[in-house]
């Protein structure tokens, strides 16, 4: 699925992985059948069993790649290539794809995705120590990071409607972002704000019967 090769220049592996990714982003794994992921990679249900064996294990080899093609993506940003006027045009197609993949086999509850999920929070909770990011807890701020990202493309068709355009087009991917990105630039709540908050947060643990008595 690299931007830099034309489809006919694929593997017959790759093409079947690619479709593979395709049609479980939008159906989910039980959606996709055998025959249909050969019929959209123009081979047969028997080439693609030759090659993984298994729906199950596709869909495995599929996740890997995803998630793979997501940390190259996100290291290149991280070294300064988003400033290349040619990079997000490039890599924006794959990189949309691969995120509905990545949000529909955490919603199928596989081991691997699982495994995936832990993974970016492990990401997020490295990228708070190297921002620097004020936060009493960077395992939780990692992990609300990565749950506010997945979950709105678990919300795309509700954001769809209240915006009024397809998340799914360059122009809802676009416009959302824009507002993701003045989110991440704008803070929100006064340091003060911020701290009558956690207060607050503090206070309902103390008093909740839920918590253990302290010593």
């Amino acid at each position: 699925m690299c931007s830099e090769r034309a489809p006919d220049d694929l593997t017959a592996r790759a093409r079947i992985r690619d479709a593979a990714i395709r049609l479980f982003a939008d159906r989910g794994i039980a959606g996709a059948s055998v025959r249909d992921i050969a019929q959209e990679a123009g081979v047969s249900s028997g080439l693609l069993r030759h090659h993984f064996g298994s729906k199950e294990a596709l869909r495995d080899a599929c996740d890997v790649f995803a998630q793979e093609r997501t940390d190259q993506f996100r290291e290149e940003v991280f070294a300064g290539k988003i400033a290349d006027p040619g990079f997000l045009v490039s890599h924006s197609p794959e990189m949309r794809l691969l995120q509905r993949y990545l949000v529909q086999s955490i919603r199928d509850g596989s081991p691997a995705a699982t495994a995936m999920f832990d993974r970016m929070v492990d990401l997020g909770e490295e990228w708070v120590g190297k921002t620097g990011v004020q936060t009493r807890d960077a395992r939780a701020y990692g992990a609300a990071i990565c749950a506010m990202q997945l979950g709105l493309f678990l919300l795309s068709d509700q954001l769809s409607r209240v915006l009024g355009v397809d998340l799914a087009s360059t122009e809802g991917y676009v416009r959302l972002n824009h507002a993701l990105i003045d989110v991440a630039a704008t803070a929100m709540l006064s340091p003060e704000q911020a701290g009558y908050l956690h207060a607050a947060m503090d206070r309902l643990l103390d008093t909740s019967p839920e918590s253990s008595p302290k010593e």
